[in-house]
């Protein structure tokens, strides 16, 4: 039989901890999100359907981005005990410089539709965070007005080819002059994606307000009051368009394009030039050949060719064939720092984040951004800690195996 007491309040006291009162409710979501996951969660009760669908959906039947990160979820982690991981170190180099994390934000389109303070807020959190950000072509941002933003941030511009070849020179001299380090130029987008949840939800840039939108809207007031009370949601590098996505792609981009045509890129750009959207082998030789000074293994994040190849599956292979020759980034199916450290087992020099920003974005501004930093900040360290590795460049395929 077991004998009982009444417990004294000297016995009670230390166990009654009550949490504090978070009374800010921005601040209140962010502390209770822990993953990525659940900023996701977040964003997805705070943003139009439309909007938050643009951010996580991708091609057709979305094929391609459930692979790659079901290939992340498979990989098998392969400890090594009993090494000294007092002290870890998460830098890495993207193009020979340092960066604090071995992830850098990757460009995103239409950033102030996801919250109102958009583009500048990302480039704040790479710049406090000391990590890269690329600015889209799409962004709804100006150049000059990212760069005011952050002075001393590392920033690439992201760009897209268009027909109208002169716009593109434009473009890239305006980063020049704003003080931009590098020039991503993307790929993948001779012809735009099917991405049928943007189809399905009608969407458009800016929202039009439709019977749908404006049923939307009593669910999500702050967002459409803060889209309505701040600067117009427009196109930063270009007029004006009031159609779809695609239609827009469509009409701007140039299907024409192929490798000679980095000639004239090059004739515009003195600066790094990184290759975004690489998908063979044969490809990451074709553009390395042709003076990429580093290449993203990426489909797009499923975006545009529904059943492409798993970037993070041709890492080994295309690290084999060009690795000593530039540097070899990944991107697409990223949520987690366990998912950057198995990238970079896999032979990654970096990665690149971009819906895992995004979902931070939504969830709470500029501080849901430096959250989604910080998830991942403390993942990578935890991770490589736990798999006995102290620096980025200690791991390697003995880390790792694939699925």
């Amino acid at each position: 039989m077991t004998d009982r007491q009444i417990p004294s309040w000297s016995e009670l006291k230390p166990l009654l901890r009550p949490k504090p009162i978070e009374l800010d409710p921005t601040r209140r979501r962010l502390d209770d999100a822990l993953t990525i996951t659940d900023l996701r969660r977040t964003a997805r009760r705070r943003t139009p359907r439309s909007v938050f669908d643009y951010t996580d959906g991708a091609a057709e039947a979305e094929i391609s981005l459930r692979r790659a990160r079901s290939l992340f979820r498979n990989i098998e982690f392969r400890p090594s005990i009993l090494h000294d991981v007092s002290a870890v170190d998460t830098t890495t180099r993207f193009l020979g410089r340092p960066s604090a994390q071995p992830f850098g934000f990757a460009p995103t389109g239409f950033t102030r539709m996801m919250h109102h303070e958009g583009e500048r807020a990302v480039v704040r959190v790479a710049e406090r965070r000391d990590i890269p950000y690329a600015l889209s072509t799409m962004g709804t941002t100006s150049i000059e007005d990212v760069a005011a933003a952050a002075p001393d941030a590392r920033k690439w511009f992201q760009l897209y080819v268009w027909k109208d070849r002169s716009a593109g020179e434009d473009l890239m001299a305006r980063a020049k002059a704003a003080g931009y380090e590098a020039l991503m130029l993307t790929v993948d987008v001779p012809v735009a994606g099917a991405r049928l949840r943007d189809t399905r939800n009608g969407f458009a840039i800016p929202p039009a307000l439709t019977v749908k939108t404006v049923l939307d809207a009593a669910t999500h007031p702050a967002w459409w009051l803060n889209l309505l009370t701040t600067e117009p949601l427009r196109f930063a590098s270009l007029s004006t368009w009031d159609g779809t996505v695609a239609e827009l792609l469509d009409k701007l981009f140039d299907p024409t394009m192929t490798i000679a045509d980095l000639e004239w890129l090059r004739a515009s750009w003195d600066g790094p030039l990184i290759i975004k959207g690489i998908q063979t082998v044969d490809d990451a030789r074709r553009v390395t050949d042709a003076g990429a000074d580093a290449i993203v293994l990426s489909n797009h994040g499923g975006r545009q060719l529904d059943r492409a190849p798993v970037p993070a599956r041709l890492l080994p292979d295309v690290v084999e064939a060009v690795g000593d020759r530039t540097e070899v980034w990944v991107d697409t199916g990223i949520l987690s720092g366990a998912d950057v450290v198995a990238a970079l087992a896999l032979g990654a020099r970096a990665t690149l984040v971009g819906r895992a920003y995004l979902y931070g974005l939504m969830a709470g501004g500029e501080r849901g951004v430096d959250r989604a930093a910080e998830i991942l900040s403390r993942e990578v360290r935890r991770t490589m800690a736990l798999l006995g590795v102290a620096s980025v460049d200690q791991l390697g395929p003995q880390h790792v195996r694939l699925p």
